[in-house]
C-alpha cells in the first residue's frame, strides 16, 4: 500500500516519474547493485526524533550522519526513529522510506552530499520499490531545506 501512497502523490502534483520495481533495494547495496549504481547515487532517507518532532534527513547512500555537524543544525542529537515509528509516522517500511506520500507531514533536509550526483535513486515506499529523480528536482518534488550534516 505504501508504494501506492507514493503513485498517488506522485500522480495528484503532475509529477511525471514512474515508480520502478526491483528484486531487492531494502539497502543501499542492495538497492545499488539492482540498480546498477553506486552506493552514493542512492537517495537513502532517514527519519529523526527530535525533542519534539521527527524530521526526514536525506542522504547520498554512501555518507554517514556527523554526530557534531546533526547537533549543530538541529539542536538535537541525532536519534533515528525506531522501525514502528517509522512506520507509524510515514507509512513506509524501513528500506521503503522516502519523503513522497507521507501518512504524516514531516520536514524534509536534503543533505549537500547529494549534490555529488546529477541523477539519485530514492526509495518509493516500499523494500522493493525506488524512483530515479535529478538531484536539481528533489526539493521542486517535496520542499525541504539543503544541509550539511554527514561526514
Amino acid at each position: 500500500m505504501s508504494k501506492e501512497a507514493v503513485e498517488k502523490f506522485l500522480k495528484e502534483r503532475g509529477i511525471k516519474l514512474e515508480v520502478k520495481t526491483f528484486e531487492d533495494t531494502s539497502t543501499v547495496e542492495k538497492a545499488a547493485e539492482s540498480l546498477g549504481v553506486t552506493p552514493g547515487e542512492i537517495a537513502k532517507s532517514m527519519l529523526f526524533k527530535l525533542k519534539d518532532r521527527y524530521i526526514m534527513v536525506i542522504t547520498s547512500g554512501d555518507k554517514k550522519i556527523d554526530n557534531k555537524k546533526f547537533k549543530n543544525t538541529f539542536k538535537s542529537k541525532a536519534k533515528m526513529a525506531t522501525p514502528e515509528e517509522v512506520l507509524e509516522i510515514t507509512g513506509h517500511p524501513v528500506g521503503g522510506v522516502c519523503p513522497y506520500g507521507l501518512k504524516t507531514p514531516v520536514e524534509v533536509y536534503y543533505d549537500v552530499s547529494l549534490k555529488n550526483y546529477e541523477i539519485v535513486y530514492p526509495a518509493a515506499g516500499d523494500v522493493n520499490a525506488a524512483l530515479e529523480v535529478r538531484v536539481e528536482d528533489l526539493d521542486k518534488i517535496v520542499e525541504g531545506e539543503w544541509v550539511d550534516v554527514c561526514e
